[in-house]
């Protein structure tokens, strides 16, 4: 249909079909208050243990397909390149458990210290929590796809950030929560083996995400004409995206089945949906200023892909190993459970929200760079075609002159020198040659 049958349609018609565009490019924000509603309106569907058994069919079953998916689509040398990249892996992990931890700890700190009788001091325990965690295991591999982001490097901060985060984490939740930091009552008192907690994370690592990226990465290369087509005919990029919203879906219901958002403020919950926007905005800009620092000269800094990957992964953070940290410290209490998850839980909608908003912006930055290269390509097609050329005459005439040196020095070796020189000016006119090549 032409330009001229558009313009011809009634106005209200082209107003619904707009809006109808604008409904499907925002498809995954509609999606994500849908499920919220749905959680909020039937919280045992699927909560742990719920009637869907979300603790397995979503916590392994929904992960396990994101990252069988990124198996499929991301090239195997690609993969080991990433693994190297250890510059990334610096950068992203310092961010996580550094930088983020006493950023939320302080600002915790600060809240209790103006002693806010409508916030709940076990909230600020969930902050702090939330700080110490991971980034989270699925959706910033998701979100860096869609940003045209470095996906492999993504793939390994992930697999990185929660092997450490397994034994980082508590370290630093009992440092956080210790006798002289006045956040000493949301720790537990008695001895409590974390051995269950680190079984619980290996666990999920190994079967939502090592054991389908290993079979993904199989199939693309026994298949990989088969696999192309199936990763564009089926749309899996997608899908992947759906599996991230039933995610969203699982946490919310567990949260609200607790009742956990009913027993704190609205004051407290207020505050703690601004403070969770306003950190991950913050943790985003630290992350690339840290990539990209102004001041550094180019070659120090990373590439657009990758600081997109460092951005999303940096500030993001994970219910995988939150929530069972904080179920194997409070366990006895489920009321404590219910309060300390809810700023992991918010959270863990927020950043992808806000990261989904950011999408866009990303995906520019990074295009507009691949257009401006392309551009400098195209501007200079006669100096890159002829650079072959010159490269090949200066060699050859390189290779002459070296010939021409040689032929002269032995014919003075062989007795000639004083009588019979070599013939003036060829040496020298070769060089000159050479250079202008």
């Amino acid at each position: 249909m032409g330009d001229n049958d558009k313009k011809q349609r009634p106005k209200s018609v082209r107003w619904i079909l707009n809006s109808v565009n604008f409904l499907i490019s925002e498809w995954f924000i509609i999606g994500m208050g849908v499920f919220i509603a749905l959680a909020y309106k039937f919280p045992n569907v699927a909560k742990n243990h719920g009637h869907i058994r979300a603790d397995i069919s979503i916590e392994y079953g929904a992960v396990a397909i994101i990252f069988l998916i990124s198996g499929l689509n991301i090239p195997r040398q690609k993969l080991i390149t990433q693994a190297a990249h250890w510059q990334a892996h610096v950068v992203t992990q310092v961010i996580s458990f550094l930088i983020t931890p006493s950023i939320a700890f302080g600002i915790a700190a600060a809240v209790r210290a103006a002693h806010n009788s409508n916030i709940n001091d076990w909230i600020l325990v969930g902050i702090i929590i939330t700080g110490c965690t991971p980034t989270t295991v699925s959706s910033n591999v998701v979100m860096t796809r869609e940003s045209k982001g470095n996906e492999s490097l993504s793939l390994v901060e992930v697999s990185v950030g929660n092997i450490l985060g397994a034994f980082v984490t508590p370290a630093l939740v009992q440092m956080y929560l210790g006798k002289h930091t006045g956040f000493h009552y949301g720790n537990p008192t008695n001895d409590i083996s974390l051995s269950g907690l680190y079984a619980h994370v290996m666990k999920q690592l190994g079967l939502a995400l090592f054991v389908p990226l290993f079979v993904g990465q199989v199939v693309q290369f026994l298949f990989p004409s088969q696999v192309k087509y199936v990763l564009t005919k089926f749309k899996l990029a997608k899908v992947g995206s759906f599996c991230l919203l039933l995610l969203i879906w699982s946490s919310f219901s567990n949260s609200f089945a607790s009742g956990a958002f009913k027993s704190v403020s609205h004051a407290s919950i207020i505050m703690v949906c601004f403070l969770n926007v306003s950190f991950y905005l913050f943790f985003t800009v630290i992350c690339f200023l840290l990539a990209r620092f102004p001041a550094l000269p180019d070659k120090f800094k990373f590439s657009r892909p990758d600081t997109v990957s460092i951005m999303l992964c940096g500030a993001a953070k994970t219910v995988a190993l939150g929530v069972p940290l904080i179920n194997a410290q409070y366990h006895s209490d489920q009321s404590k459970v219910g309060l300390v998850s809810i700023p992991l839980v918010l959270y863990q909608g927020e950043q992808i929200l806000v990261a989904q908003l950011l999408v866009p912006l990303f995906r520019r930055w990074i295009t507009a760079e691949i257009e401006a290269n392309k551009s400098d390509l195209e501007a200079k097609p006669e100096e890159i075609a002829a650079a072959p050329v010159v490269a090949a005459a200066a060699a050859a005439a390189a290779e002459y002159n070296a010939d021409e040196k040689s032929q002269a020095l032995s014919y003075s070796s062989s007795g000639h020198s004083s009588t019979t020189p070599v013939e003036p000016g060829v040496i020298g006119n070769l060089d000159q040659t050479q250079a202008k090549l």
